[in-house]
């Protein structure tokens, strides 16, 4: 069985709606644990008080307006290389899903900044950073919304993904690139000591794991959703013309 046998519509769909109930249930489940596990069961922090909580919040939303992205662009790759129609819907369907998760993070991470810098907003590298690629969201929304052939613009957005990822990739390493800026380093890190400490860390876990499951759930459901859209436009458009 080849990967790319998921590309056809129909097999794409009969798959996703054996998986989405499954994928939907674990979602609910692991934010329900882990936000009530976050915010109820630990402790305040010495330094930050209850403010630290939004990290529950704040780091999820924020690692998933980056990888929404990263897989938009692996997308629509796919598109630009084998022209697979599937690729380019889930790209479109990914894009809303990322956008409300970045703006999410800019939300939370002014409610945290706000006690913790004494502003709401800095003109921070990552801030900054964010900010362009929420940016680049409504931008690629735009785009898709503007151009009435599919095709011609699947493959605009396409090129316009490539050159957002640039700011995708700012977003998580923008504190590495600089070292001027208010926001903090990675909450969560390979290197255990720069980790959030263990009583933080394992509800932080599944907060991400609820996250991710979450993001794949809403993307398989609105990939189905512009699938049958591209169908009812095609037959309107054959029935006009027959």
């Amino acid at each position: 069985m080849s990967l790319w046998e998921y590309a056809n519509p129909v097999k794409f769909i009969r798959t996703t709606d054996v998986v989405l109930p499954w994928v939907s249930v674990l979602a609910v489940l692991c934010l329900v644990v882990g936000l009530i596990w976050g915010f109820f069961f630990t402790p305040e922090d010495y330094r930050q008080g209850s403010t630290v909580k939004i990290i529950y919040l704040h780091v999820p939303a924020a690692l998933m307006a980056i990888n929404a992205w990263m897989m938009m662009l692996v997308a629509s790759l796919i598109w630009i290389i084998r022209r697979h129609h599937v690729s380019a819907l889930a790209a479109r369907a990914a894009a809303p899903v990322g956008a409300v998760m970045t703006l999410i993070a800019l939300a939370t991470g002014a409610l945290w900044g706000q006690p913790m810098w004494g502003t709401w907003w800095a003109w921070d590298p990552r801030l900054t950073s964010f900010l362009i690629l929420f940016l680049f969201y409504l931008g690629y929304m735009a785009l898709w919304s503007a151009i009435e052939d599919d095709d011609t613009a699947a493959d605009l957005t396409s090129i316009l993904c490539l050159v957002g990822s640039v700011f995708a990739v700012l977003s998580r390493y923008a504190v590495n690139f600089w070292n001027q800026g208010l926001h903090q380093g990675a909450s969560l890190s390979l290197d255990k000591e720069e980790n959030v400490a263990d009583v933080f860390y394992f509800p932080l876990l599944v907060c991400i794991a609820g996250f991710v499951l979450l993001f794949i759930a809403l993307v398989f459901l609105r990939t189905q959703t512009e699938i049958r859209a591209r169908r009812t436009r095609a037959l309107i458009a054959r029935e006009q013309q027959g």
